[in-house]
Order: C-alpha cells, then sequence, then structure tokens
C-alpha cells in the first residue's frame, strides 16, 4: 500500500499565468470600453433631450476616453509600484 501525502499547508495554490494575464485584459478592456460607451451614450441620450446633435455626444466620448485614460494610467501606475 502506498501513502498518498499532500500538502495541507493554509497556503493558497499558485496561480496560472493565464488566468493572471486574462484578468489583466479583462481588467484593461473595462476600463476602456465602459466610461467611453457610458459617457458616450450619456450624451447621446443628452443630444436627444436638448436638440444639441452631435455635440453632446461628441463631448462625452471624449469625456470618456480621457477618464479611461486616466484609469488605465492609474492600473499602469499600480502594476509598477507592485513589482
Amino acid at each position: 500500500m502506498s501513502s498518498d501525502k499532500r500538502d495541507t499547508s493554509s497556503s493558497p495554490p499558485p496561480r496560472s499565468t493565464v488566468i493572471l494575464l486574462l484578468g489583466d485584459i479583462a481588467d484593461t478592456t473595462w476600463r476602456m470600453f465602459v466610461p467611453t460607451i457610458g459617457f458616450g451614450a450619456l450624451g447621446f441620450w443628452a443630444d436627444g433631450s436638448m436638440h444639441t446633435t452631435p455635440w453632446l455626444s461628441i463631448a462625452g466620448v471624449i469625456l470618456g476616453a480621457l477618464l479611461a485614460g486616466a484609469l488605465i494610467w492609474q492600473q499602469l501606475k499600480k502594476v509598477d509600484n507592485d513589482k
């Protein structure tokens, strides 16, 4: 009979590189698209309400893109500080 000895320590198993990479991709993706699409849609709605087409839509997309850039910059700084 062989005895099956497993590691029973409380430390979590190491995470796969693929899982970490997919997590980073998902994190970057939401930071890029949610603000841009969200503010663009908000501008589109405001244009319809105030009859200012296309100016508030354009402003919303620009504002969303700037916010997306700031969120990605924050993410890069965090990754750089973690090294």
